[in-house]
């Protein structure tokens, strides 16, 4: 076993951990010192002690804010592991009561998985958490896990090939695509040929990130009519729902909307790839409410 080097133990206080903590989020001294409630010049003292402790930048200035260095990409989660049990030896145990709690949790997610889980987590709340809300920023890919980072969000709904480094991932469902249409439309019983998709007028949701209909994947004019690209989902089915357009849809949001707007829910081998969507927290981060709140959107799916 390597010996303990107590006089670097010493080095290390608790303000220096939540500074570093604080700049890993924000990228930026002046940020870091509002949410401590510091000045910037201790903050950047705290900066300048951390760099010798380490014998490394840790954060480089660029334009567009401090940049980690590596060191302190693998630092990052070993430091948030150590407050979080620090705070536990306190006593701050992360025990949470969801009868009493007032807590606003904070959610990052593309809109088709809120569009989904939005009412029955709404109920939840009411019915387990009645003191208790969620506030929801639409926000995808990097910026959504930059906000994470950032302690900004609590919890992360979307889309993720790949994560990086301080980050974890639970699959919460696997969907597909459909074609919805209005029930009474003209052209569209219950079923739907490639020729009929490509000559009815078709509304598609993107660029936006959510899902895999991007500019790069949109058929082409020559051989899909194209009257509307819409950024919300929710827009595209409405749109559906009083015109004879059609829309490509995530299957599980067109079943939940299908009965309120009269959709049909058509399923066909070219609507689309399969994707699956994901809560993303951040890595070693213990949460007993964000626990909770996991629970209730697994129910909600």
């Amino acid at each position: 076993m390597r010996d303990i080097d107590h006089s670097h133990i010493r080095l290390l206080d608790g303000s220096l951990l939540l500074v570093f903590r604080e700049l890993s989020r924000t990228r930026r001294t002046t940020e870091a010192a509002r949410r401590l409630g510091l000045t910037q010049s201790t903050v950047s003292h705290a900066l300048a002690r951390l760099r010798d402790l380490f014998d490394d930048p840790l954060f480089v200035r660029r334009p567009h804010g401090l940049e980690p260095t590596r060191r302190a990409l693998e630092l990052a989660p070993r430091i948030d592991a150590l407050i979080d049990m620090a705070d536990a030896v306190m006593g701050h145990d992360g025990d949470f009561d969801p009868a009493r709690s007032d807590r606003r949790f904070r959610i990052a997610a593309a809109e088709f998985v809120m569009a989904l889980i939005g009412a029955k987590l709404a109920q939840a709340f009411a019915q387990q958490a009645p003191q208790a809300s969620f506030s929801v920023e639409f926000l995808l890919g990097r910026a959504s896990l930059d906000s994470l980072r950032r302690g900004e969000t609590d919890l992360v709904l979307g889309q993720f090939l790949a994560l990086p480094p301080g980050f974890e991932a639970e699959t919460l469902y696997e969907d597909g695509y459909c074609v919805v249409a209005r029930k009474r439309h003209p052209r569209v019983k219950g079923t739907i040929d490639a020729a009929t998709y490509a000559s009815l007028p078709n509304i598609f949701v993107g660029p936006s990130g959510e899902t895999g209909i991007t500019d790069a994947t949109l058929p082409s004019r020559r051989v899909v009519s194209t009257v509307a690209l819409v950024p919300r989902w929710l827009t595209a089915l409405t749109m559906v729902a009083g015109s004879d357009a059609i829309a490509t849809c995530p299957r599980r949001l067109a079943e939940r909307q299908a009965k309120s707007l009269g959709l049909q829910v058509i399923d066909t081998r070219f609507a689309g790839p399969r994707f699956m969507v994901s809560a993303v927290r951040r890595a070693g981060h213990a949460d007993a409410g964000l626990d909770w709140l996991l629970s209730a959107i697994r129910a909600a799916v």
